[in-house]
């Protein structure tokens, strides 16, 4: 049957069949594969076969030129040709799926199976639309065949599995899983499975054995006789666990799974006192290893959080017990600090992780968290103490230059805020954010405003609005500070108008536009943003009140101006001029 396909084909980018996406990228692969099976398969005269060959290869073409409409018609054309030919009865049947065409598209897949029963990609594809079309026995069918006519793949087994499995067909599927273990030796997966099917099929003889076989198979691993006794125990055979573990450490007393085990034991046995022993003796064994701690108190962990106690004072006092030994691995002690922060006590994970830093000077993570810690305390000192060796211990650690440059600012050690700017900005890459680098550039044109370094500082504030336009903390000192020197008042009244349109109810970027405003003779409008400022909180700003008597002074009201000088000046304003101004009732320029 010929159809007549259209402009459809021009928009598809990607057929999708019985394997979506896999089915594109296995469809080449199938064309390989077939090119054994075209004279196979046909037994046409030489000339005929010269023709198909000629047509298949310039569908495929065609269909590597998205020319899906032409690839279909040479298609048919090759089937006119040859109606068997598996190559072309594969490719078809991908078109007819993307069309949605899904019987025409499973009988010309199932007509390349059966012509080409040796293409694993034809049969696997097959199966894969009947799993779709929830027509599992026809599937199973398939891979049952599958499994004899190509041994040395796994996949038909893994996906007999599957199905076996949905349909609840425990038999066939502990066949299936007996002839992956002939296949692929005995291991603890396909153990554990069977092991987990015989449970549910009620054999609790056979699970038993299946765990106990894999043992006798590797005697000589203690980690397949300590999953013996972890099955024993989670199935109430708790004597039978306990024997197991204890053969376990006869033969190997510092065998952290054993160990861990006998805990268990105790907790399930409520034996109290003998489980927190059994935890003290594995954490508190210098033979077992760091990470095999870490795991173990990470279940610890999660444990005593799905209890009902969730007493998080005996997880602390395990930690502590810990702590106290002679610690050379990070690891603890930064799993300890992490467990104290979240149960929000920060100040207890202090000491913690400052040990952590010690044992391991490079992690940033770690010292971060210390910076957290003592910024919400506004402590400068312990900032620069925790930021100092780290920028040496991790040279490239922008955020530790950048808290250490605030913190020396606190500290108004300002020389020290230029030197660590600087050498933040040597260890940008191309791949440093430019917001960053326009905020190191920010904070030193502050510090050059504040050593009255004007050129500098102007130089600074360029550069950091150069990295990001749209820095509002840049911009607005900026303008301020052009403001307080009366130069370059349009300037300065374009960049503060950026920060109160980005930020409208921030009560310094108001004062600021506010001034320049005045600055530049426009009171009334000056006026306005500065009764808006004052609305944003501005009146807990000396500054600001003191701008607002100024401003109220030029627009006329002077009893409105008196009023807010005095507030200034009862606030404790530094104003050199302001007393003045209240005593002549009149502003006064600095």
């Amino acid at each position: 049957m010929k159809i007549k396909i259209g402009w459809l084909f021009v928009t598809v980018l990607v057929l999708t069949s019985c394997g979506g996406t896999r089915s594109m990228r296995t469809a080449k692969t199938a064309v390989k594969a077939d090119a054994s099976f075209l004279v196979k398969e046909s037994l046409l005269p030489v000339e005929q076969q010269r023709k198909y060959d000629y047509f298949f290869l310039e569908a495929m073409r065609m269909k590597e030129k998205n020319e899906y409409d032409a690839a279909f018609g040479l298609l048919q054309h090759c089937l006119d040709i040859n109606s068997n030919a598996s190559s072309a009865l594969y490719e078809i049947s991908q078109y007819y799926m993307f069309l949605r065409q899904v019987p025409q598209g499973q009988a010309a897949l199932e007509q390349a199976v059966a012509y080409a029963p040796d293409n694993f990609w034809y049969s696997q594809g097959l199966v894969g639309l009947y799993q779709q079309q929830n027509e599992l026995d026809k599937a199973v069918t398939l891979l049952e065949k599958m499994v004899t006519r190509f041994p040395l793949k796994q996949e038909p087994l893994f996906n007999l599995l599957d199905i076996y499995s949905r349909q609840e067909k425990y038999n066939d599927v502990i066949s299936t899983l007996n002839r992956l273990e002939k296949r692929l030796g005995k291991n603890e997966q396909l153990s554990m499975e069977k092991f987990r099917i015989y449970l549910q099929m009620k054999d609790d003889k056979k699970a038993f054995q299946e765990i106990e076989s894999l043992v006798q198979e590797y005697p000589m691993d203690m980690r397949y006789q300590v999953i013996l006794g972890d099955v024993y125990l989670q199935n109430g055979r708790k004597q039978e666990a306990y024997d197991a573990y204890q053969k376990v450490l006869a033969v190997e007393p510092d065998n952290p799974m054993a160990l861990f085990s006998m805990a268990s034991y105790y907790e399930q046995t409520g034996q109290k006192e003998l489980y927190q022993q059994q935890l003290d003796t594995l954490l508190l064994n210098k033979k077992v290893a760091s990470d095999t701690k870490i795991s173990v108190m990470r279940q610890v962990i999660v444990e005593n959080e799905q209890s009902s106690a969730k007493d998080s004072t005996q997880v602390i006092a395990l930690f502590d017990r810990m702590m106290e030994q002679d610690m050379d691995d990070p690891q603890i002690p930064m799993l300890y600090s992490q467990y104290l922060l979240s149960k929000n006590m920060e100040q207890e994970a202090v000491p913690v992780l400052e040990q952590v830093v010690n044992l391991d000077p490079a992690n940033k993570a770690a010292r971060l968290m210390l910076v957290s810690a003592a910024m919400k305390k506004e402590d400068h000192k312990q900032i620069i103490k925790v930021c100092e060796p780290g920028i040496e211990a991790t040279p490239d650690a922008l955020e530790l230059y950048y808290y250490l440059a605030i913190a020396y600012h606190q500290a108004e050690q300002t020389d020290s805020v230029l030197s660590v700017c600087s050498r933040a900005l040597e260890h940008v890459t191309a791949d440093t954010r430019k917001e960053v680098i326009s905020d190191f550039y920010s904070i030193m044109g502050d510090v050059y405003h504040t050593k009255q370094q004007m050129a500098e500082a102007y130089a600074a504030y360029d550069s950091s609005l150069v990295y990001n336009p749209s820095n509002i903390g840049a911009l607005n000192n900026y303008a301020y500070y052009l403001s307080v020197e009366r130069r370059d008042l349009d300037k300065a009244e374009e960049m503060s108008y950026k920060t109160v349109k980005a930020e409208p109810n921030n009560s310094t970027y108001l004062d600021t536009y506010a001034w320049i405003l005045f600055e530049k003779g426009n009171y009334a409008e000056a006026r306005i943003y500065i009764d808006n400022a004052l609305k944003n909180d501005g009146e807990k700003s000396d500054v600001i009140v003191e701008h607002c008597g100024d401003i109220y002074f030029m627009t006329g009201d002077v009893e409105g101006a008196l009023k807010y000088w005095k507030k200034a000046l009862e606030m404790g304003s530094e104003s050199k001029t302001l007393k003045r101004k209240i005593e002549k009732k009149k502003y006064i320029a600095e």
